[in-house]
């Protein structure tokens, strides 16, 4: 975040007034993201992140902010210093001789919590829960947003204290410990990974949406419509067109991944398992022919047994799931269709992709059509 003139907001300085200035940034930054977390959380959400969000990558899908140590502690020497009543001179200059030292806090303070979705790491904050494959501009837009709706409400609070007769730097300080203690839920230092943080994030008021369809909701809210307009953003119409073009991209993303999965299970990976099975078969046939004891072959008929199970889950899952699909194309309204996709159709491909996974430690390589998990880290 800078000027237009290139100085970074969030760059502390060298005196009690560029850090003051620093603050006003950094805090009012935390406040929007406490106040419209779930529409952050809506602007990066897809079908490829519910993958990542909280799944099997870091960051979690709740929105949280990372400060580290050294600005937790000037956090709450504000929120202790800074009183209702009007300060005392020496008051003040306590307060800010420890503001004046903050640059040398964050002197090689670097962030090492990389299960953060939302980190302050020195002079800037990093946004790391988008996606890898998404397009920045929509975040960012959402970001910008909520920053400058806060922006423009910290004015406003700052101005109406200030005509009380209180100066313009207290009526600062006591509107940002205003914003320290209403949005310390979100602040969190600690493993973004653990069940633990989802007890204490739900202790806390936060919300955990870990799929696209009621993380989209958030668009359409009263409150977004009404941040979007105020702001000159979006209209109420181009909000809801986005939200339906949004959900309509997750349906045809879940649409074709769940195509292309029933496609190479049946006419790849069945027919390798069963061409393996083939092989199995003519070996204990071998074996009987020459008179060999079943103990001899018992190995081979309980793979054989074992292919056998794995290709008819397989087989009937991928045929539920075309009908899962078939359901959920027939519903009309757009996220009720998500949603059927999302719980209904999604639902499968872990259970399908399980099987495939078992008969690929047992098929052998020859006879396998894909490359093998541990081929892509070892071999190829």
């Amino acid at each position: 975040m800078s000027t237009n003139t290139g100085k970074n907001l969030l760059s502390p300085g060298n005196s009690p007034k560029s850090n003051l200035m620093f603050l006003t940034f950094f805090i009012n930054t935390i406040r929007a993201v406490f106040e419209h977390a779930d529409l952050l959380r809506a602007s990066i959400t897809s079908a490829s992140n519910d993958h990542r969000l909280g799944a099997n990558e870091a960051p979690p899908a709740i929105m949280s902010i990372f400060l580290g140590e050294q600005l937790t502690k000037v956090m709450d020497e504000i929120e202790k210093s800074v009183k209702d009543k009007k300060m005392t001179p020496e008051e003040k200059t306590e307060l800010k001789l420890n503001i004046g030292k903050i640059p040398e806090i964050l002197l090689d303070n670097t962030d090492r919590n990389r299960t953060s979705p939302f980190a302050f790491t020195g002079n800037k904050f990093e946004f790391r829960a988008v996606g890898s494959s998404a397009n920045s501009s929509h975040p960012m837009t959402i970001l910008n947003t909520i920053v400058a709706d806060q922006l423009t409400k910290f004015h406003g609070e700052v101005e109406s204290i200030a005509k009380k007769g209180i100066k313009t730097d207290e009526a600062i300080l006591k509107v940002l410990r205003k914003y320290i203690v209403e949005s310390k839920a979100i602040r969190f230092e600690g493993n973004g990974y653990g069940d633990e943080w989802k007890k204490e994030a739900k202790k806390r008021g936060l919300s955990n949406v870990t799929t696209t369809p009621p993380a989209l909701d958030a668009f359409v809210t009263k409150k977004s419509i009404s941040l979007f307009e105020r702001n000159g953003i979006f209209s109420h119409r181009e909000v809801e067109a986005r939200h339906e073009i949004m959900l309509e991209q997750y349906i045809k993303k879940i649409q074709i991944e769940s195509r292309v999965m029933g496609s190479i299970a049946i006419n790849h990976i069945i027919p390798a398992a069963i061409k393996y099975q083939s092989l199995l078969v003519q070996n204990v046939e071998g074996m009987k022919d020459i008179g060999l004891t079943k103990e001899v072959y018992n190995t081979q008929v309980e793979i054989i047994k074992e292919i056998s199970a794995h290709i008819t889950v397989i087989k009937s899952k991928v045929d539920e799931m075309v009908e899962a699909r078939k359901k959920a194309n027939a519903i009309a309204d757009v996220r009720a269709h998500a949603v059927a996709y999302c719980d209904k159709v999604k639902a499968y491909f872990s259970e399908i992709r399980y099987h495939v996974d078992k008969l690929e430690l047992i098929v052998d390589d020859e006879s396998w059509p894909l490359p093998k998990y541990r081929e892509m880290v070892t071999i190829r």
